[in-house]
């Protein structure tokens, strides 16, 4: 005979309708805009930045997925706290990185593999503006008290750093967003890919505001 479910909030598995997919990219895709508007400065050119994919995907896949950029990209990393629970995570390859080198540093010829300085910094900075301004406009959308913590470049086993999100209630699915970070530079476009996960909990949570707004999603934007 079938379990019935419990009726508890923490054992749940979490439902997303497609309207509340919806709203979540579009509080999202304006915190990016924003973000786009800072970035352009340092990248001295236009900005693109957009939510293509909001996943719930199970822990285990998801260690896989940053495992294999950890061999080929620099991870930078942001943590969210506060109300929410989740993080940032900016993929940075060699070529992005060396693009960026000369569009916002003024470096030529430069040499692929562990970073310099100058060029740390400014992956730092650019997670820092990124996900400042997606924490901000959550918080002010959902009138929730959150914060972005300093970024930081961990140097190997990112999955360490992301324990508190991910091993919490190993049995939940994350929430992941995927999103593309373009600029163009005298033609030449620079793709940074974007993850941006919460742990359950705090899924819940944002469910939980977005359904106390009317089922029309423009009602919810009309406050930002």
């Amino acid at each position: 005979m079938e379990k019935k479910p419990t009726n508890t909030t923490t054992m749940i598995e979490p439902h997303v309708s497609e309207l509340e997919r919806d709203i979540i990219k579009e509080i999202l895709n304006i915190g990016l805009a924003r973000a786009a508007d800072s970035f352009a400065a340092i990248a001295k050119d236009k900005v693109l930045l957009k939510v293509p994919d909001i996943q719930l995907i199970e822990v285990k896949d998801l260690l896989q997925l940053v495992a294999k950029y950890e061999t080929t990209h620099s991870i930078i990393q942001s943590d969210i706290k506060g109300d929410f629970n989740g993080a940032t995570l900016m993929l940075f390859s060699d070529d992005h990185i060396a693009r960026l080198s000369e569009v916002c540093l003024g470096l030529l010829d430069v040499q692929k593999g562990e970073l310099n300085v100058m060029q740390e910094s400014l992956l730092l900075e650019i997670s820092n503006i990124i996900t400042g301004a997606l924490v901000t406009q959550l918080a002010n959308i959902l009138k929730a008290n959150i914060y972005g913590s300093p970024p930081k470049a961990p140097k190997s086993h990112i999955a360490d750093s992301l324990k508190d999100i991910l091993v919490q209630h190993p049995l939940f699915q994350p929430l992941v967003f995927t999103v593309i970070t373009q600029f163009t530079h005298n033609f030449k476009k620079v793709e940074l890919p974007l993850l941006l996960f919460f742990d359950t909990n705090t899924l819940l949570k944002i469910l939980e505001i977005i359904r106390t707004f009317s089922v029309d999603k423009n009602n919810i934007l009309d406050t930002e």
